[in-house]
């Protein structure tokens, strides 16, 4: 385990988390923006239309919305170990959605993403012991994140959310919202007081 502490490993798993925090959160963004206004390199943007015609948009809604708060806690790095996890289900519940309907190539690319996420919960492992070894306490040097940061991480979540509902309206303004929302929760660990 002592190797995953090299800087190497460490700079390859910050940037995993925002690589597939990016991703997740830019496709759900796409999906609900105005005429899916948004970048984003995976999709379909389309898919709540899609699944619309088969009174299955309530539950497309619900897809993107899932990829913004969970690409949101990797991109941000402040519940990536959570984000990790949730987003393990998704992938490949995408995967066999993909599959099942023969999508030429976009089951490869989400198997290369769901390896990035397998290295990303190998290098969060050493996190989940106390969940997987009950009652045994280990020593962490994570510096303690504090309920004053959660609440500006949560802000920041909030305001990104609210810009979706905004590029209806104000596309322009919608986006200032989106950089504005990111960059207060990639600072939320300043509240932390470490």
């Amino acid at each position: 385990m002592k190797i995953l502490q090299h800087r190497f490993f460490r700079f390859c798993h910050v940037a995993t988390g925002i690589f597939l925090g990016f991703t997740f959160w830019s496709s759900g963004m796409a999906k609900l923006y105005f005429e899916h206004l948004f970048i984003g390199w995976i999709g379909p943007p389309w898919l709540i239309e899609r699944l619309a015609e088969f009174e299955l948009g309530l539950y497309g809604q619900f897809i993107a919305l899932s990829q913004v708060i969970i690409g949101f806690m990797l991109m941000t790095q402040r519940f990536r170990s959570l984000g990790a996890v949730m987003l393990l289900p998704m992938i490949l519940n995408i995967l066999m959605v993909t599959i099942s309907q023969h999508w030429v190539g976009t089951p490869y690319v989400l198997a290369v993403l769901l390896s990035m996420n397998i290295f990303l919960l190998l290098m969060e492992f050493p996190k989940f012991l106390p969940l997987i070894l009950e009652g045994r306490s280990f020593h962490s040097t994570a510096k303690p994140q504090t309920w004053k940061g959660h609440a500006v991480w949560l802000t920041g979540l909030t305001v990104s959310l609210l810009a979706v509902g905004l590029s209806y309206y104000a596309l322009t303004w919608s986006y200032f919202l989106v950089g504005l929302g990111v960059l207060i929760a990639a600072i939320s660990h300043r509240a932390d007081g470490t």
